[in-house]
């Protein structure tokens, strides 16, 4: 797999409303079911979350801040407290603006490729956020979400 490039994007229609899905993807503590390199995520101070790399084992602290109105979550990520900076977004569209259902949604995540990210490393998160677009529209799919 060559990833390349600058920024990734990965969508997947949902079963739920934009703005279930919205509630959904700015829950710190849901982050913690579908964020493979976040996973297990817990709060550490408000608003601050702190999850574990399924890969490496290595800790990451998120602070994710919703838009309700744009139905956006900006994802600030970094490896302490004070590192954290915004390089994935989530957005939730409504499926009515697509041809779709009001019960629909599309949900997409974009991430943007930090300087110092390697090949390999992109490529993971590339390829976890294919992954974590499908775990998310599970999650949303069940009752129990």
């Amino acid at each position: 797999m060559r990833a390349g490039g600058l920024s990734h994007c990965a969508s997947a229609e949902c079963a739920v409303p934009a703005s279930a899905a919205f509630r959904f993807l700015a829950d710190g503590a849901a982050l913690g079911r579908w964020a493979l390199g976040c996973f297990g995520a817990r709060e550490v101070s408000p608003g601050l979350w702190r999850g574990t790399s399924l890969f490496d084992g290595t800790s990451s602290f998120v602070r994710p801040i919703g838009d309700p109105e744009r139905l956006r979550v900006d994802y600030w990520i970094g490896t302490s407290r004070r590192s954290l900076s915004p390089r994935i977004v989530a957005l939730a569209v409504p499926g009515e603006r697509l041809g779709r259902s009001k019960n629909r949604s599309l949900v997409t995540l974009l991430a943007w490729r930090d300087a110092r990210m390697t090949e390999d490393r992109w490529e993971r998160l590339v390829a976890c956020h294919e992954v974590e677009v499908r775990l998310i529209q599970a999650l949303l799919a069940r009752r129990d979400r």
